[in-house]
C-alpha cells in the first residue's frame, strides 16, 4: 500500500536525497519548494508565506492521508551577532523556523484524524553546540530542536511522533555555497578550506546527503515507532569531541 509523504525544500541537497529515497521505498512524495526538482510531485511554495504553505498542505490533505512530513527547507547565513542585521535575522527565521511551524501546524489535523504520523525536522549539530560566525543559523536550528521536543509531547496522545535529525557538515550545494562565500570575503583557498572542514570531523570526511536521508527514512518507519522527541545526531563524531 502506497504511503504519502511531504518534504519541504526537496529539490536539492538533503531534501533531494530524502525525496529520492522515499520514492524508492514506495512513498508518493510531494515536494514543496520554490524551484522544481527532478523527483517527486512538485508544488511551488514559498515557505515564508504562511497562507501559501497552508493552502499547499490543504491541497494535499484534502485528498490523501500523510504518513510522514519532513521539514527540510532552510537557508544558511554566516555572521556573528554584531554583523547580523535585523532583516537577515528575520529572513533566516522566516524560512528555517516559521516555514517549519506553518507546515507542521497545517499537517497536524490530518495526522490527528488518522491517529498516526511521523514528523522529522532537519535541524543541525548546531542545535547541540555553538559554532563561530553562525549566530542566526545556530539560533534557528536550536529552535527547530525545541519545536521537535514540544510538539512530540503535545501530540503523543495521537500517536504522532516528532523527531529532529541533527546533521553535521554535509556535502550539499548549501555547504559549497557557504564555502565559496567565505573564500570570496577572506581570499582563502577553497580547496584548503574544504580539506580543513574534513579534518575537523573525527571520521575525517564530510557526510553525504544520502546518509542523512537513510536516518530520516528510519525515523519515518515503524522500526522507529518508540522514538519521539529525540535529537538524532549524524555528524561523524563532531559533537562527541
Amino acid at each position: 500500500m502506497k504511503k504519502y509523504c511531504i518534504v519541504t525544500g526537496g529539490s536539492s541537497g538533503i531534501g533531494k536525497a530524502v525525496v529520492e529515497l522515499f520514492l524508492q521505498n514506495d512513498y508518493h512524495v510531494f515536494n514543496l519548494d520554490l524551484q522544481a526538482g527532478m523527483s517527486g510531485e512538485f508544488i511551488k511554495c514559498d515557505m515564508t508565506d504562511h497562507q501559501q504553505v497552508s493552502s499547499a498542505i490543504k491541497q494535499i490533505t484534502d485528498k490523501f492521508d500523510i504518513a510522514a512530513l519532513v521539514c527540510n527547507a532552510g537557508i544558511h547565513y554566516s555572521a556573528n551577532i554584531e554583523q547580523t542585521t535585523e532583516q537577515e535575522l528575520i529572513n533566516v527565521f522566516n524560512i528555517n523556523v516559521k516555514g517549519a511551524f506553518s507546515t507542521i501546524q497545517s499537517v497536524l489535523p490530518n495526522m490527528k484524524k488518522q491517529n498516526s504520523g511521523s514528523i522529522i525536522l532537519v535541524s543541525s549539530d548546531q542545535a547541540l553546540v555553538g559554532k563561530r560566525n553562525s549566530f542566526a543559523y545556530n539560533l534557528s536550528k536550536a529552535a527547530l530542536a525545541s519545536m521537535a521536543k514540544t510538539t512530540a509531547l503535545d501530540y503523543a496522545e495521537f500517536a504522532i511522533r516528532v523527531n529532529a535529525v541533527c546533521p553535521g557538515t554535509i556535502e550539499t550545494p548549501l555547504y559549497h555555497n557557504a564555502i565559496e562565500r567565505y573564500c570570496e570575503k577572506s581570499g582563502a583557498d577553497k580547496e584548503l578550506i574544504h580539506n580543513e572542514e574534513k579534518a575537523q570531523q573525527p571520521l575525517n570526511r564530510l557526510g553525504q546527503p544520502t546518509e542523512v536521508a537513510e536516518l530520516v527514512l528510519f525515523l519515518a518507519s515503524d522500526k522507529a515507532k518508540f522514538i519521539t522527541g529525540s535529537l538524532q545526531v549524524i555528524d561523524g563524531g563532531y559533537t562527541a569531541q
